[in-house]
């Protein structure tokens, strides 16, 4: 079974018997190793613990599976349910793991994980065929992923930051968990006995580990920034992004601003058109939102979104150059932004 974020957490308040396997995987490298910790501590509160905790290694259990069988069947000396860690785990251990729980008497917890299996691999269609079975999928965090991330963290260690502090902090911030929670604890030991932490304080110890996002790209294009658009559009190639996905993700950002154009028509200010926009956005990139309101005019977000609706369409064409196609789109309206805010600093 595919767990959600409330079943996770109501398993870990009070873990179910009925599981008896959990598979963890994705990209994710920092929120599969949370995972791993929490499942483990849930069984176990110790999770170094000997008796009741074992690691292994995927590679081992290929080369010997009978290692991962014989320490699933083991009774635990000191009573109380065990748990069995296996890292790195592939599509090799597949058909041993179905025969394990096939005629399975343990109730040893198994937990498997690795940050190479997708949503195809046969180990986790297996897992989520299984009504014994959880599988939780690590994808990279969102924008309000990382704030509530980081958030928590400050607050746990008695720290406090002011909104400009926390915009820029998680403006640096990449979308992989473990790499957050090492600048988090970074900025932590540099503040030593200094609980307030300020913009200066981000700016020297936080380095900016921001990844390519969807968003980068749209924020950058419509704010007229044309290379850094170019760039972050590059790293999304190079990730594996499809290039139509760009286009539709900023054709999404301009509807936005039209939508707010709109809210503002009726008589509401700036502020307060942002706060009705639903989904809302994430705080640190308000403000970058609300310039582009004042930099983009009704007629030219519509002649952009025709833009866009035509580079979508060229997409679909077996015979035109997909990837040159919405690079030249992004920069025509970077283009287009740079011009208007130009002009709107002289003033006409």
């Amino acid at each position: 079974m595919i767990y959600k974020q409330a079943q996770i957490e109501k398993y870990l308040k009070k873990p179910e018997d009925a599981i008896k396997c959990w598979v963890v995987y994705g990209a994710n490298e920092g929120l599969v190793a949370e995972y791993v910790k929490k499942l483990t501590a849930a069984i176990c509160p110790d999770i170094y613990d000997p008796f009741q905790v074992v690691y292994l290694d995927g590679d081992a259990v290929n080369a010997d599976p009978g290692a991962l069988i014989g320490e699933f069947n083991a009774q635990s000396l000191m009573g109380g349910r065990r748990v069995v860690v296996v890292k790195d785990v592939d599509n090799n251990l597949t058909k041993h793991i179905k025969g394990m729980f096939d005629e399975a008497k343990s109730d040893t917890l198994v937990i498997l994980y690795s940050l190479s299996l997708n949503k195809k691999s046969s180990l986790v269609k297996l897992a989520e065929d299984s009504a014994d079975f959880a599988v939780i999928a690590c994808y990279e965090d969102r924008d309000e992923d990382i704030f509530a991330t980081a958030k928590s963290v400050l607050v746990a260690n008695g720290m406090t930051i002011g909104n400009e502090a926390l915009q820029l902090l998680c403006a640096r911030m990449s979308n992989d968990r473990k790499s957050n929670l090492n600048e988090l604890e970074k900025l932590i030991t540099y503040m030593g006995g200094h609980k307030n932490i300020t913009p200066d304080d981000v700016r020297v110890v936080v380095s900016d580990t921001s990844a390519s996002s969807a968003d980068d790209v749209c924020y950058a294009a419509a704010s007229g920034q044309k290379d850094k658009a170019l760039q972050a559009y590059q790293r999304l190639l190079n990730e594996g992004t499809d290039p139509s996905q760009v286009i539709r993700s900023l054709t999404y950002h301009f509807n936005k601003m039209l939508n707010c154009m709109a809210i503002m028509e009726g008589g509401e200010s700036v502020d307060k058109a942002v706060m009705k926009l639903v989904p809302r956005i994430i705080f640190f990139r308000e403000s970058s939102f609300k310039r582009q309101l004042g930099i983009w005019t009704r007629d030219r977000v519509f002649s952009v979104l025709e833009l866009l609706a035509k580079c979508e369409k060229d997409t679909r064409s077996a015979n035109m150059p997909v990837e040159e196609i919405v690079s030249y789109t992004l920069m025509q309206v970077a283009s287009a932004a740079a011009s208007a805010a130009a002009k709107l600093n002289r003033g006409y």
